[in-house]
């Protein structure tokens, strides 16, 4: 019986030391477990920010996600190659309901995927280098409550440090869930007033899914309130501007922007009964920005929905 306990606490000893070899308050994402023996060296967490998946050798073929993005790095145990890795990540992907989308191999197939994947100093010291033994795969999971998605790399580190001779682990998750709507609405009677002083109004209350043009059901307390100013304002006809940040070509904003204005007029007409006489549907894309399209903060505002005065 006391070896037991004895083993017991060699057991738990052991986990304790692996556990404090990760960076304070870091932790495995819930939907994937960690490659056994891992340390984690770097651990993000943005509740909602944008995100490039590498779904190519091309760049430019990247898909732009907005969600909930986790990253975490860590430093595989000793011996283990990329390949290894990368083929118990893609079983636990699998067996996490997730389904392949992109994967590739070497220099020559992966390109230059690093430079999207180290994002700062920290990082950058940590991957050291990276070789033909690089291994990358990037897979989805369909939900109703929103698509999650996940990207694992894998190269060996070549510079000095603790790290020399490890495989590094980059793992992204990236959970779809739309943004909290916290701006407030803005009333009939505001609305007004300020097509009164300035000749337009920018709302945002009426929401979209990323790259989507169908209006959320959470929009219709904004809409409510469009409604009735028209409705108060009998002889009052409005332009109704879609608005984009500056993530994607201007063709594609201008048409996206469009359709969802064309979406707010349907919904207006169709929905309260407003004549589509009085409504008229443009598409400015990211034209006219009101903030900086650097930060997800100025982009958050550039994505409106604007009513302008067009009189009697």
């Amino acid at each position: 019986m006391m070896r037991i306990a004895l083993s017991c606490l060699v057991v738990l000893a052991s986990i304790a030391i692996a556990l404090a070899q990760d960076v304070k308050g870091s932790s495995d994402h819930p939907l994937l477990p960690r490659y056994e023996g891992s340390e984690i060296v770097v651990h993000q967490v943005e509740r909602f920010a944008d995100h490039q998946l590498r779904v190519s050798t091309d760049r430019k073929a990247s898909l732009e996600l907005e969600g909930k993005v986790t990253r975490i790095t860590y430093r595989a145990p000793a011996d283990r190659s990329p390949l290894e890795v990368i083929r118990n990540y893609e079983t636990a992907l699998s067996a996490a309901g997730f389904a392949p989308i992109f994967s590739c191999a070497r220099k020559k197939e992966c390109g230059d995927i690093p430079g999207t994947i180290e994002t700062g100093p920290r990082q950058m010291a940590i991957w050291g280098g990276w070789d033909d033994a690089v291994r990358y795969v990037a897979a989805r999971k369909a939900s109703a409550e929103g698509d999650v998605y996940a990207s694992v790399y894998a190269v060996p580190n070549h510079s000095g440090g603790p790290s020399r001779g490890r495989t590094i682990i980059q793992l992204d998750v990236i959970e779809m869930k739309p943004m909290e709507n916290r701006m407030v609405v803005v009333e009939a009677a505001a609305m007004n007033r300020d097509l009164t002083s300035s000749g337009k109004v920018a709302v945002y209350g009426i929401l979209f899914d990323f790259d989507k043009d169908g209006i959320r059901p959470d929009s219709k307390a904004q809409l409510d309130e469009i409604a009735k100013l028209l409705k108060d304002s009998g002889g009052l006809r409005v332009m109704i501007a879609g608005h984009t940040d500056a993530k994607g070509g201007v063709d594609y904003n201008r048409d996206l922007s469009e359709r969802r204005a064309r979406a707010v007029v349907e919904a207006l007409a169709r929905d309260y009964g407003i004549e589509r006489t009085r409504l008229t549907p443009v598409g400015v894309g990211m034209a006219a920005p009101v903030a900086s399209n650097r930060t997800e903060e100025g982009r958050s505002l550039n994505r409106r929905v604007e009513v302008v005065d067009l009189g009697g």
